[in-house]
């Protein structure tokens, strides 16, 4: 549904994303997150034709955004951050205004009003004036004025920001049941929020693809880094160590220990590292490494099973390309 092939974006000297390659499959759920000033908010620009790239391409359900920017623009709805909203007017009537200027045919007009208000919970302010709303409600009309001419994909820049706890849960599990029906493509700084919605995550860093993960359930199976391979950690676990000793012998020694499929150093504070251990699921390599790390003469201060976390995943991803570049 989504192509995206070496798109760069420079700004006189300043380049804002190089070389970002990623796909959006129809019907997908995906997140695209990444710390501030890395290059989203660009790549969602260029997506929905606001801005040209400096090199690479983009097709959209099969239209390629600079050669064919009416077609792209038919197929995709937008909901930016600070969603743009004619205050003065009603729910309703704006609803309608925004189903004519994206091409809706009349008779259908009222009946997409009627879908996206229901399911954007707007039923009650329906006949309110839009700038008498509060900021969660504005949302919720950001979001159902994306949907009002049922787009193929949707594309929404923080589409949680502003609402009470209620209200988050709903527009969550609204989003949600879009998918498969609609590819949506998913920003926002809340990481916990994506891997409730989304079953995979592409992390951008500094204007690069730093990797993707994938998620099963909300919990991390795949983990595909620019620089460091494939970590499959379906059928396997994960160990939180914490020890007093030289970081590189000891991830070294980590490493080559029978079961463990991977060892990375997370933290460290003068000499003593903080380390996850990914290992073979069915097997209990914790009295080895306790008895290893006590037998090399360093001293093992904590070790406890562990789930790699989003957060953790995101976090890596992103110190990669820091320590890479």
């Amino acid at each position: 549904m989504i192509e995206v092939e070496n798109l760069t974006k420079r700004y006189g000297d300043f380049t804002a994303i190089q070389g970002v390659t990623f796909n959006i499959a129809d019907g997908e759920v995906v997140g695209f997150l990444g710390p501030n000033a890395a290059g989203k908010t660009t790549t969602m620009r260029i997506l929905t034709c606001f801005m040209p790239a400096t090199e690479g391409t983009a097709t959209v359900a099969g239209y390629e955004v600079f050669h064919s920017p009416i077609e792209v623009r038919k197929r995709i709805g937008y909901m930016p951050e600070n969603v743009p909203l004619y205050t003065e007017m009603t729910v309703e009537s704006y609803l309608k205004f925004m189903a004519n200027l994206k091409g809706v045919e009349r008779k259908e007009r009222l009946h997409r009003t009627n879908l996206v208000i229901e399911a954007c919970g707007l039923g009650n302010f329906r006949k309110r004036i839009i700038g008498k709303l509060s900021k969660g409600y504005r949302q919720r009309v950001g979001l159902a004025q994306a949907m009002i001419h049922n787009p193929q994909v949707l594309i929404l820049d923080e589409p949680t920001i502003g609402l009470d706890p209620r209200q988050i849960i709903e527009i969550r599990n609204l989003i949600k049941s879009l998918g498969g029906e609609h590819s949506v493509v998913l920003s926002t700084h809340i990481l916990p929020e994506a891997s409730m919605i989304c079953s995979r995550i592409i992390i951008i860093n500094e204007g690069k693809i730093a990797g993707t993960v994938t998620l099963k359930d909300g919990q991390v199976t795949i983990i595909e880094s620019r620089t460091a391979g494939t970590i499959n950690l379906e059928g396997s676990g994960n160990l939180h160590l914490r020890v007093r000793g030289p970081s590189d012998k000891v991830l070294s020694r980590l490493s080559l220990a029978p079961g463990v499929i991977n060892a990375q150093l997370a933290s460290e504070n003068d000499d003593m590292g903080t380390y996850i251990v990914t290992y073979e699921a069915g097997s209990d390599i914790r009295s080895e490494l306790a008895s290893m790390i006590v037998y090399s003469g360093w001293q093992l201060l904590e070790l406890h099973p562990v789930e790699m976390t989003l957060e953790e995943a995101f976090l890596e991803l992103t110190r990669e390309v820091v320590v890479s570049e």
